[in-house]
């Protein structure tokens, strides 16, 4: 359930509230909205307590409540074309992930703690009735798989299942079956980070090219792409290829693509090399 409610407000915090605060709040709430605590109310005891969870899954959490402090909830929202600010610090895919039943119908939300009746018991030691949980299984894929997606065919109790991962999916992304339930875990790459639905990547160019600007060849996740540089760029300069990133798995549209150009120093020069340096050397350059 997503919600465009105030996270402080639901748990009747203030923004200055301190940890303990929050917890203390979030255990009342808990206790008061437990869905098997309100028969009569259910449906509505169900979304006040996965409301309720929302706001404590981002509050409890100090990077995603600094994300949050600053940019609201569009910090995880992959809509909004965020993905995880990489200078906000937001966790992979802001704090949900992202589920669909093979009985059809529209991809919804979960949380990354997965089930919220799951933490309260780990908050209150249970004492609840509950249905059964579903079986889980992981399914460990390739950096790029996740990226393009796959469907995988594997067995489990027996049986062959086809499990299909959507495009975009991120390690810890949960699919959600009628009879089980299958955590992604995704492998890491040689070159390229993800943060979010972005991609980060160092890209090496000469000295030369750094001093006096030009083009280089950037490989993206789909293609190569030529990437000007500017004369006098200095190392770890940052480039933002706008679309370049990871496909959401809600709605449509990309994340960034961030390149950091690395100024590669060779370690050993040839004569000619290092007489045309001492020329620049000399020149005061």
């Amino acid at each position: 359930m997503s919600t465009k409610r105030d996270y402080y407000e639901i748990l009747g915090a203030s923004k200055s509230a301190t940890d303990k605060e929050i917890k203390s709040a979030y255990r009342k709430l808990a206790l008061k909205w437990h869905p098997d605590k309100n028969p009569k109310k259910r449906k509505e005891a169900e979304d006040k307590f996965k409301e309720i969870n929302e706001a404590y899954q981002v509050l409890s959490d100090t990077k995603k409540r600094q994300t949050y402090d600053q940019f609201g909830h569009a910090a995880f929202d992959p809509s909004s074309g965020m993905g995880g600010s990489p200078f906000g610090g937001a966790n992979r895919q802001g704090p949900f992930t992202w589920s669909y039943n093979t009985g059809g119908g529209s991809p919804f939300q979960g949380g990354d703690f997965g089930d919220p009746f799951e933490i309260f018991e780990q908050f209150f030691g249970g004492g609840f009735q509950r249905a059964a949980a579903k079986p889980r299984y992981g399914l460990t894929i390739s950096f790029m798989e996740a990226i393009k997606g796959v469907t995988k065919e594997v067995s489990i109790d027996g049986k062959k299942s086809k499990i299909k991962v959507p495009p975009g999916a991120g390690d810890g992304t949960r699919i959600r079956f009628d009879e089980f339930d299958v955590t992604i875990d995704v492998q890491s790459h040689p070159r390229y980070k993800r943060d979010g639905y972005n991609i980060f990547v160092d890209h090496k160019i000469s000295f030369s090219l750094a001093a006096l600007g030009g083009t280089t060849q950037v490989e993206t996740l789909d293609k190569p792409l030529k990437l000007k540089v500017r004369p006098g760029t200095a190392s770890s300069t940052t480039v933002r290829l706008r679309g370049e990133g990871v496909p959401m798995l809600r709605g449509s549209g990309k994340g960034d693509m961030y390149v950091r150009l690395i100024v590669d120093i060779p370690e050993k020069l040839t004569r000619e090399q290092r007489q045309a340096l001492e020329q620049v050397q000399d020149a005061g350059l």
